[in-house]
């Protein structure tokens, strides 16, 4: 169990270092005159996919407390 918490806890850190990479990429990008669209655009939904996956890896790793 406390190995399992410790890797989602990993697994988090690795997807905000990628997260934060991306959001320089996303701002590298539109400094450009002409920047591509479709790359920007993917570039973004990468980027709140890996969010996602960061709020669901914490949801996983936060203790259930009775309602």
């Amino acid at each position: 169990m406390q190995d399992n918490l410790h890797s989602i806890g990993r697994r988090i850190i690795e997807l905000q270092i990628e997260h934060r990479d991306l959001d320089y990429l996303v701002d590298k990008l539109m400094e450009e005159d002409n920047y591509d669209e479709l790359q920007l655009r993917r570039l973004k939904k990468r980027r709140l996919k890996i969010k996602d996956a960061i709020t669901l890896l914490q949801l996983q790793q936060a203790p259930d407390t009775p309602a």
